[in-house]
């Protein structure tokens, strides 16, 4: 929805997932995520940096210097909660892999969209879990908590959303800050409906 809603205000965006989008990042999921792995700690976490690091330099980069708006579902925060919080990884290691995986890039913006465990298994219903979906209420607790933590050290660049709410208006909320923190969208347009 936002990357639609940058298009209908002209501004040229990418979108990214984390892991992914390159051929390298691509089969590097997989394997995050095949339930046919069992992956010791430092491997999961090597392996989420090593698609970082390509989605980084392969898109990322390139399309900030092209002046796109780039979209990453799940980043560094991402890394910080599931591998250090979730799994108890040192959180400093966590950090300098991150800043050698980006060149040190952080978001200038971060939407949590923060939910609560039982509702979120809930809404994941009875799907085959993968990999990753498979740990346990106290895993999920732990990375919620790291989520939360991370949001409270940088408020400034780290927006709480109820993900409770429906996507329309979590879309709304998301557009609102995205206007005010890049200012000129206002004069592209007002088209303020999702």
């Amino acid at each position: 929805m936002l990357k639609d809603k940058l298009a209908q205000n002209r501004l040229p965006s990418t979108l990214v997932r984390e892991p992914g989008c390159t051929p390298a990042g691509e089969d590097i999921r997989q394997i995050l995520l095949q339930n046919s792995y069992s992956l010791t700690t430092g491997a999961e976490l090597l392996l989420y940096m090593a698609a970082r690091a390509e989605v980084t330099e392969e898109i990322i980069f390139p399309s900030l210097r092209a002046g796109e708006v780039v979209i990453c579902d799940r980043f560094t925060d991402s890394t910080l909660a599931y591998q250090g919080y979730g799994r108890g990884v040192d959180l400093h290691w966590i950090d300098l892999l991150n800043h050698q995986a980006t060149g040190g890039r952080l978001p200038d913006i971060t939407f949590l969209l923060d939910l609560s465990i039982e509702n979120a298994a809930a809404r994941r219903g009875n799907f085959i879990a993968d990999r990753m979906e498979k740990n346990d209420f106290y895993y999920y607790e732990r990375v919620r908590r790291g989520y939360l933590e991370l949001a409270a050290r940088e408020p400034q660049r780290v927006i709480i959303l109820d993900a409770s709410a429906d996507a329309e208006t979590q879309g709304r909320i998301i557009w609102d800050y995205l206007k005010e923190y890049l200012g000129h969208l206002t004069e592209l347009g007002n088209q303020d409906e999702f």
